[in-house]
């Protein structure tokens, strides 16, 4: 089991790097759009400094963030960071001569800006779900997310990487690049939270009807998902009554409204997103905050 696990963190980990230094490669460099964090300071200063390739500079700017994080984190995350991390700044550095090989495909910054953000954003979300991270900016908001928890993973990246954007601008003196490095950093975030949280997300249902006792019992006999009765009191007339609630993934929900429309037309339904749920048929107390 602890052999097939790996092999999943390992390929995990090996795809999110690759999609990451693809969307490097191909779509910020050439394009001098900095994606934020190390890996955007790596493609200023190899722009700079063209003697140096932009996966080197992201390799040598890891390795005291690497050495910090082997003191703080588990060998498990660390191991998978260094990989990652190596790999992909080796992968940058293998494509590089490729991608300058096409040349400048389109005047259009829109097209690299949106294709490195959703590349970038996949690969650095396959890396965390393997259980390590690409190292750079991704290891100090590791730190932060222990002492931040209520701010997700995609968020805490934007606030981090905004200063990126800063130096785009006084690197290249180009306001365009810069907007468009900004419109990147921004929809990858946003992807990010989606390909770490998304999934994972559900409808809480609340259900104040009359006929609560026939509408439990439809619920758990053709869906099959826990049903919990609450005690409520009506204002109006100070009649007493149950509330059902319940937890329904996407998929399920369309189920349970069915229910309801057919047993009781006149019941009152509130829906509302649950965006994590913790407990049997959803995510373990014990799974690691991503």
């Amino acid at each position: 089991m602890k052999i097939k696990a790996f092999l999943k963190s390992f390929l995990l980990a090996t795809i999110g790097a690759a999609c990451f230094a693809f969307a490097v490669a191909f779509f910020y460099d050439p394009y001098k759009i900095a994606p934020g964090g190390i890996t955007g300071f790596a493609v200023i200063i190899s722009h700079l400094f063209p003697a140096v390739s932009t996966g080197t500079v992201v390799f040598l700017m890891n390795v005291p963030l690497l050495i910090l994080a082997l003191l703080r984190f588990g060998k498990k995350f660390v191991a998978l960071t260094v990989y990652a991390t190596s790999f992909m700044s080796l992968l940058m550095n293998v494509l590089e001569p490729l991608s300058a090989s096409y040349g400048i495909v389109t005047d259009d910054l829109i097209v690299p800006a949106l294709c490195g953000a959703v590349l970038d954003a996949i690969g650095l979300g396959l890396v965390y779900r393997a259980g390590g991270c690409t190292g750079g900016s991704d290891i100090v908001i590791k730190f932060l997310r222990q002492k931040y928890r209520h701010i997700r993973t995609g968020a805490m990246s934007l606030i981090v990487n905004a200063v990126v954007v800063t130096a785009t601008l006084l690197a290249f003196g180009n306001f365009e690049i810069a907007v468009y490095s900004a419109i990147a950093m921004t929809l990858s975030s946003f992807i990010l939270d989606k390909v770490l949280y998304g999934g994972e997300g559900a409808k809480l249902v609340y259900i104040i009807s009359d006929k609560h006792s026939e509408i439990t019992n439809e619920i758990l006999t053709k869906i099959n998902i826990g049903v919990t009765l609450l005690h409520g009191e009506g204002a109006y007339l100070n009649k007493e009554k149950k509330v059902i609630l319940c937890a329904a993934k996407k998929q399920t929900f369309p189920k349970i409204r069915d229910i309801v429309k057919n047993t009781d037309p006149s019941a009152f339904m509130i829906i509302t997103n649950a965006t994590e749920i913790f407990g049997e048929g959803y995510k373990s107390q014990f799974n690691e905050e991503l």
